[in-house]
């Protein structure tokens, strides 16, 4: 018999709340099976909740999460959700280009903006 886990136990293996699980399910991200109400979660469902929180390390919204969760084909050898994952890392990675170079535009402004108070209080002390 596999092993099954409450949401406790998911919880405490993967460090979230079991709040957190329970929004998971609401997304319909997550279907546990119920015995009255206790939920009981599959082998398949902590995969899905590590899925879940590396796409969200990763920066992906809980919808693209979801979007490569249910391309799982594994009589297809996942070819389909391989490509869109790395479809996904590429445009994440132009994301993050982006964000670093308005960082440094940024960081060029504050630099400034300090050169001209500094030099405008030079002014005043003399």
């Amino acid at each position: 018999m596999p092993t099954t886990y409450s949401i406790s136990d998911l919880a405490r293996e993967l460090d979230v709340t079991p709040r957190a699980i329970r929004f998971y399910e609401e997304q319909g991200m997550l279907a546990p099976e119920r015995r009255g109400q206790e939920r009981i979660y599959q082998p398949k469902d902590l995969v899905i909740l590590k899925l879940i929180l590396r796409g969200k390390r990763i920066g992906f919204s809980l919808a693209e999460c979801k979007e490569l969760i249910d391309l799982y084909d594994p009589s297809s050898g996942n070819h389909k959700q391989l490509n869109t994952f790395l479809a996904k890392i590429a445009e994440r990675r132009l994301q993050l280009q982006q964000q670093l170079l308005d960082i440094e535009q940024m960081q060029l402004e504050l630099d400034t903006a300090e050169e001209r108070c500094l030099a405008a209080l030079a002014e005043t002390t003399a």
